[in-house]
């Protein structure tokens, strides 16, 4: 490869003179006076120079390192309530999550140029949004408890999104929130719970909900078997769809517009990931694709989809089987599998990493943290393996970005803060601002 040296020697003409060789194109074919010479050097001089600012500023972008700044703020909560936390955001900025009232209750929250909206519960204490919902069609999804008590003893699914005492007990159903109702979606026959996560724009929601088998590979509280679904909405009618042969359980976790829905499929288990992560998959046409082989049989997650048909996640680590350590991935067909690396620099070193959001610029939030979990920081994938830590790009913001899950391609992200008065979790938006 020629180097910026190479290029200025052999214009030089101490060298066309020592070689013996005419000025070739500095003749009088060009007209160009020696006089020139001294300019045509400084223009070359700048140009050479002009050329190594453009690698290094790729090579930059290449790195992770966002062009911007952000403007943070936090986001309302409640009334009284005591924490908060931002999961979901579309192009029209509706961010959508959850906040805790007094009495530790979780209500599925949304957040309009800022203006909360409480959307309420399907009866029970509980309500959340907890994946990337995405749709511009104003439908907001999630899990919803009822008033109707656990009929099997099961933990479910949704157990971990909500707080204690009222975690459990109660039955959950996926919801859809439209034109200020919230309304259940149902479930395959027989099954007692569901759980919904994204909405496209096509009026299709997908998730997963039981079908009354009663499984004995499934863990822990889980009783019955549950599989992916995709919702029609309008009446609303549930679909099945199909696992990986020889699995019984799964669950979608995400759909584009263009009908292409990732998920995972494996064994019923405890109903939270694990071995029910055996495979991450893609369905489109019909048909169900296994998105590759991955580390450990277990806990491999797509977590988002872009309209390209880009999908992000996180997928397990050999070591540890419950899930302690996870490892952020990208999958796209051109590319395939490529994983993700934690913050590098930090002690203790980060081991963990976690992709939540993508957009159709390519940029991926998530998370980053040590072995331990007890520094975890909300960072964005810029187009490089390695990511940047997104409290160096928070301007005089007070909070701590704790995780960053979901970006909308105005490049607006929302994710989970850390208040510094009362080390409670809250909900932040954070808008880009160009230098």
């Amino acid at each position: 490869m020629t180097t910026q040296k190479q290029i200025l020697n052999s214009h030089s003409p101490s060298v066309a003179m020592a070689s013996g060789e005419e000025r070739g194109p500095y003749s009088s074919q060009y007209s160009v006076k020696d006089g020139y010479k001294p300019w045509l050097l400084i223009v070359i001089i700048l140009i050479a120079i002009g050329g190594a600012a453009l690698l290094f500023a790729q090579s930059a972008k290449a790195k992770g390192k966002p062009q911007t700044q952000y403007n943070v703020s936090t986001l309302p909560s409640l009334l009284g309530a005591t924490s908060s936390g931002g999961n979901s955001i579309n192009d029209l900025s509706w961010a959508a999550g959850y906040s805790r009232l007094p009495d530790r209750n979780r209500h599925a929250t949304l957040w309009r140029n800022s203006v909360l909206t409480d959307l309420g519960t399907l009866g029970g204490p509980n309500s959340s949004v907890t994946w990337n919902v995405k749709n511009t069609a104003g439908i907001i999804v999630g899990i919803s408890q009822t008033a109707d008590p656990q009929l099997l003893g099961e933990s479910w699914s949704s157990a971990i999104f909500y707080s204690t005492p009222n975690n459990v007990g109660y039955i959950n159903l996926g919801f859809v929130w439209q034109q200020g109702q919230m309304r259940r979606l149902p479930n395959f026959p027989g099954g007692n719970n569901g759980f919904a996560t994204g909405a496209n724009n096509l009026g299709q929601v997908v998730g997963w909900a039981e079908n009354g088998v009663h499984d004995p590979n499934c863990c822990c509280t889980q009783v019955l078997q549950f599989r992916p679904a995709m919702w029609t909405l309008g009446p609303d009618q549930i679909h099945e769809l199909p696992l990986i042969p020889g699995d019984t359980s799964g669950s979608a976790t995400a759909i584009n517009d263009n009908g292409q829905i990732v998920g995972i499929s494996g064994i019923c288990d405890q109903a939270v990931g694990r071995h029910t992560a055996k495979h991450a998959v893609l369905w489109e046409n019909g048909g169900v694709t296994d998105l590759g082989t991955f580390p450990a049989p277990w806990w491999n997650t797509p977590t988002a989809i872009n309209q390209h048909g880009d999908i992000v996640g996180f997928s397990g680590d050999p070591s540890f089987v419950d899930g302690e350590i996870l490892h952020a991935f990208v999958w796209t067909k051109d590319n395939g599998l490529k994983f993700l690396k934690p913050l590098r620099g930090r002690t203790p070193q980060h081991v963990d990493s976690e992709a939540y959001g993508i957009n159709e610029a390519g940029q991926i939030v998530g998370v980053s943290c040590d072995a331990a979990q007890n520094d975890c920081r909300a960072v964005i994938w810029d187009h490089g393996v390695y990511p940047t830590d997104l409290n160096d790009f928070k301007g005089s913001y007070s909070g701590f970005l704790a995780s960053a899950k979901d970006i909308n391609n105005k490049g607006e992200i929302t994710g989970r803060g850390v208040d510094p008065a009362t080390g409670s979790l809250i909900a932040y938006l954070a808008v880009p601002v160009d230098n």
